[in-house]
């Protein structure tokens, strides 16, 4: 297997990029909006410096449809480069190479990648089920990671990854791409400046356009057991005859994949408790459906939670309610709504839109009176209209935003070169996680789930 005969020099560069790239300027640990513009302007005019020992090297685990948009976007940032890639099915490391290379190094066995010297950090976007043990082995490796969400298929597994990242002193991001958008930071910034008054209800939907985001995905016309590793996929789970269906299609199946509180809900938890600076609710509970997608998958394609929220030091009480429907192929429609005393908001990934409440005049006040006064016939008084605040405030990013996506994946890289810290970090992972998984249990087991989000566990 090739090896970086300069891996130490490579190495040392990265945790020392600040000097080599940015010069006297430190880039702060999670990339603000105002700060953005001028730190990329400074990573694309220092791009003539990074040679090949310079580069953040990337190994991709799971070449998927997400794996493959990480991979790209995460290559899209300035010093880094892809290396390796790792998948189960081999047209998927056939079209790895036509996209990246022929010098890409490919495998069905992700030890190969871990066990690569030159390989400084991993993309890993397989079914949710294989996400912790994968991350874990990819940590004691030393390897950073940046890890699709949800963070874990089971609550149980979350204290081990963020036990391997405290040890290992690595770099872990969770793949919810919207935490580090510019609107998740201008919601947080106006909720701060009271905006919208003091929080009390948040909700918020998400849909897929049929058939492919009810998870239909196209299964290849060679699927086999002679081109899939069926054996290697089930390593860790019910071992079953090789079945095409669970192996593409696998969000269907509760063995391999976590429902649309998984792959949904999770990303509202992410936005909801960024914006809010919770960390979690205490109350849980859910019910929904197989409505209309009944080709034998085994979670709900109708699904709505509903969350309690205690008061905290960072914000009041306040309630909850998440809805995912897989049936309407509304195609996109997705939303997080904050509620408060004074109005609210609802933040998308690069808009944020406020409407402020409109109050009737206060009868207590000497103008309000005197305009009755007038209505009665008592006396004149002349109505001078006012300057009116506007009652609906929209902010939009601005025109040639890269987006959340590229934020995510720059933030993530920013921090393996500086030491520094994440949008995602595995306790903020556990935290979005655990309410989504929750949410399953109280579905499928029929009853109310109680959760202690501070110490992290069912009561």
């Amino acid at each position: 297997m090739p090896k970086n005969t300069n891996n130490n020099s490579r190495r040392s560069f990265i945790a020392n990029v600040t000097k080599g790239v940015v010069g006297a300027t430190l880039i702060p640990t999670i990339i603000t909006a105002k700060d953005r513009k001028r730190h990329f302007l400074e990573m694309i005019r220092s791009q003539q410096h990074f040679s090949s020992n310079d580069m953040v090297q990337v190994a991709l685990i799971g070449s998927g449809n997400m794996g493959v948009a990480d991979a790209t976007t995460c290559i899209s940032v300035p010093g880094v480069k892809l290396i390796a890639v790792c998948d189960l099915y081999d047209g998927r490391l056939a079209d790895a190479k036509k996209r990246w290379g022929n010098d890409i190094f490919t495998t069905r066995d992700y030890r190969e990648i871990l066990e690569r010297t030159d390989v400084d950090a991993v993309i890993i976007a397989v079914p949710d089920f294989w996400h912790k043990d994968i991350s874990v082995a990819a940590m004691n490796k030393g390897k950073h990671v940046y890890c699709e969400k949800p963070m874990v298929h089971d609550i149980s597994e979350a204290p081990a990854i963020v036990d391997a990242q405290k040890r290992n002193n690595v770099v872990f991001q969770v793949g919810s791409q919207g935490m580090s958008s510019l609107g998740n930071e201008k919601a947080k910034e106006l909720l701060k400046d009271g905006a919208i008054g003091a929080l009390n209800y948040a909700e918020g939907f998400w849909a897929r356009m049929s058939p492919i985001g009810a998870w239909q995905y196209p299964i290849p016309a060679d699927a086999s057991p002679a081109t899939v590793d069926w054996d290697r996929y089930l390593a860790i789970t019910t071992k079953r005859p090789f079945d095409k269906l669970r192996f593409f299609r696998w969000r269907n199946y509760r063995d391999y994949g976590t429902g649309v509180a998984g792959d949904l809900f999770v990303h509202l938890f992410s936005s909801l408790h960024f914006v809010t600076g919770s960390i979690g609710p205490n109350k849980i509970m859910a019910t929904g459906g197989l409505r209309y997608w009944k080709d034998g998958r085994e979670v709900p394609d109708v699904m709505l939670g509903m969350f309690d929220y205690p008061e905290t030091k960072v914000h009041p009480a306040f309630n909850l309610s998440l809805r995912v429907n897989f049936v309407d192929g509304t195609g996109g429609t997705n939303y997080l709504r904050m509620v408060g005393s004074e109005g609210s908001m609802t933040v998308e990934w690069d808009k944020v839109t406020v409407y402020k409440n409109k109050y009737q005049e206060d009868e207590t006040d000497p103008l309000a009176k005197a305009k009755n006064l007038a209505a009665s016939g008592n006396q004149y008084v002349y109505d001078r209209k006012k300057m009116l605040d506007p009652d609906t405030l929209v902010y939009t990013a601005e025109e040639g935003y890269k987006g959340a996506h590229f934020d995510h994946h720059y933030n993530w890289i920013n921090a393996i070169r500086t030491k520094g810290q994440v949008a995602e970090n595995p306790l903020f992972g556990f935290r979005a996680a655990a309410p989504a998984l929750l949410c399953n249990r109280s579905y499928f087991e029929n009853k109310i789930m109680q959760w202690d989000p501070e110490n992290l566990k069912v009561i």
